[in-house]
């Protein structure tokens, strides 16, 4: 493993121009360049924060606004690197005929891309936090540091496993959007386990791992706190299985991927 890892950091100017190709395909001609990443979920925290609290009474809208934006900014990051991940293979056909790289790049390109975006979000994040709420703790804004990295491993592994089970059934990426759409019914997005405390719901949403993660991203914004060891234990292990499973599956299918393109 170390040594695939090395030959992947060995490439480093491969896929940090084809990161550089995407984004500049992605936004070419664009007004607004990058921005458009960020107005979905804005515009999503608006419309449910118009309509919920006409439903939930007693919802503090300065403290729901950030919750929810903070949920969708990690939700858009954990879908799109997964559903591009379903084509990562596919869009790099033509330099995996030409070029013997670790196809680990290829995820990684996916990735990276959803990466940047999604720091951005998280600037916003906290921007729109302090602006509601009028309070940032430095000292936990810098666990979102491990956060960030722990996160950036999980999808990274997620999109290769997709981009994988995609070449082998290639109604994966249709699958995935199903199953996904249903799934953020069941994160804590526009809810948390608190507000349904006592129901089936709550329980779901207590086992959903992507409520871990989202766990560790509202904490520091919105509470001014670190998370507990507990929490970042669980992400931890959630992460060292979804990266063993990419690996184990990377390293017995790699050299196959090809006949499969």
């Amino acid at each position: 493993m170390g040594k695939y890892l090395l030959a992947v950091w060995q490439c480093r100017y491969f896929w940090l121009s084809l990161v550089k190709m995407d984004l500049r395909t992605r936004y070419r001609r664009s007004v607004l360049g990058m921005g458009w990443s960020l107005l979905h979920p804005i515009a999503m925290t608006a419309i449910i924060c118009i309509v919920f609290p006409r439903f939930l009474k007693g919802i503090d809208i300065h403290e729901y606004a950030p919750f929810v934006l903070a949920g969708l900014a990690c939700w858009n990051y954990i879908l799109f690197v997964t559903l591009q991940g379903c084509q990562c293979f596919y869009q790099g056909e033509m330099y995996i005929r030409q070029f013997p790289a670790p196809m680990a790049i290829f995820p990684l390109r996916t990735a990276l891309g959803g990466t940047i975006h999604f720091l951005i979000a998280l600037t916003v994040v906290t921007g729109v936090a302090w602006i509601f709420q009028g309070a940032v703790n430095p000292l936990a804004l810098l666990s979102l540091i491990p956060v960030v990295v722990l996160l950036f491993v999980f999808v990274w592994s997620l999109a290769v496993l997709a981009g994988i089970a995609n070449l082998f059934f290639n109604d994966t990426q249709h699958l995935c959007e199903i199953f996904f759409q249903l799934l953020f019914y069941a994160t804590p997005i526009m809810y948390g386990a608190e507000m349904l405390a006592g129901s089936r719901l709550a329980k779901v949403i207590q086992l959903n791992p992507f409520g871990m993660f989202m766990s560790l991203i509202r904490e520091p914004i919105l509470n001014q706190t670190i998370p507990s060891w507990s929490t970042f234990g669980w992400a931890c292990l959630i992460v060292v299985i979804f990266a063993a499973a990419a690996g184990f599956v990377l390293a017995r299918l790699q050299k196959k991927l090809i006949f499969r393109l």
